[in-house]
């Protein structure tokens, strides 16, 4: 385990960064490719690959200092690992860092949404995903991946789901039509992106599946579907989010890493400083 880029260690240090990553590694109960576990690592070692200056922005948000935090070993169930994720997370708060899980599969997500909840009462949850993960309880479990927006219904003031292309009817009940952007309606409707901004709250917590970007450029996810998201409209859509609303916190999840394609795994390195560099730019006064 090391730090997330190739910096200067000083950069690197929990008292005086401004981020924290904190991975956590846990794929208890994933359906099909089985390997989320090992996604945080793959980040952090692709994240070595790529330069810290951002072109695109014109910046380096590495001299603000990103702390790579220790890992969860608590991952003996998912309601163990989602209450140690809900410590580490509430630590952080109070050290007002800014703060990014690594995943693992999307079930890890759920502790960071409690603790983002109960410190900003009126927020909302952006979800990137292919899947609509609404059901109630899936393999006799409330905690299942599958279940994660169902929680953060329960948690959020709001879930608001973009790039969603797969449902079961069990989540049709839970589905709120207003606040879901399904993917295949998206390049019929030119103001998509303007219109999911909107339905948020003012605070969002923003969660990231891997497989909600097509798998013409992230091929190595547990459950890949085709028709995601593109990269630029991605970037595009993150930027207008972090323009208009206090992004509170933000996850990375569902990287399920393939050892003869390494480039899911830059793809989602160079997403999570993207992410960083956003904070950095647009978040200053919020």
């Amino acid at each position: 385990m090391e730090y997330f880029l190739d910096m200067d260690s000083k950069f690197s240090l929990q008292e005086s960064a401004k981020y924290v990553l904190l991975p956590v590694p846990y794929d208890g109960t994933s359906t099909f490719v089985k390997g989320a576990d090992k996604g945080p690592q793959a980040i952090i070692d692709a994240s070595d690959s790529i330069e810290l200056y951002d072109i695109q922005f014109d910046k380096e948000v590495y001299r603000e200092g990103i702390y790579t935090a220790t890992p969860i070993s608590e991952l003996s169930s998912p309601e163990k690992m989602i209450e140690e994720v809900y410590k580490q997370v509430n630590y952080f708060i109070e050290k007002k860092k800014i703060i990014g899980l690594l995943g693992g599969e999307h079930s890890v997500s759920i502790g960071a949404i409690k603790a983002m909840s109960e410190k900003y009462s009126n927020l909302s949850v952006l979800q990137i995903d292919a899947h609509a993960d609404l059901r109630d309880h899936y393999q006799g479990s409330p905690y299942n991946h599958a279940c994660v927006m169902r929680r953060a219904q329960e948690l959020a003031k709001r879930v608001v789901q973009v790039g969603i292309r797969n449902v079961c009817s069990e989540e049709k009940p839970y589905i709120v039509e207003e606040h879901i952007f399904y993917a295949h309606t998206l390049r019929f409707r030119p103001t998509w992106m303007s219109e999911a901004v909107e339905k948020l709250t003012n605070e969002v917590y923003l969660t990231i599946d891997l497989d909600g970007l097509d798998p013409s450029i992230l091929p190595s996810t547990g459950t890949p579907l085709p028709g995601g998201l593109g990269w630029y409209d991605f970037i595009d859509f993150l930027i207008l989010v972090f323009k208009n609303k206090k992004v509170v916190g933000f996850d990375v999840v569902e990287l399920c890493p393939n050892p003869y394609d390494k480039s899911s795994d830059v793809l989602a390195a160079v997403l999570t400083y993207k992410i960083l560099t956003l904070f950095s730019l647009y978040q200053q006064n919020r």
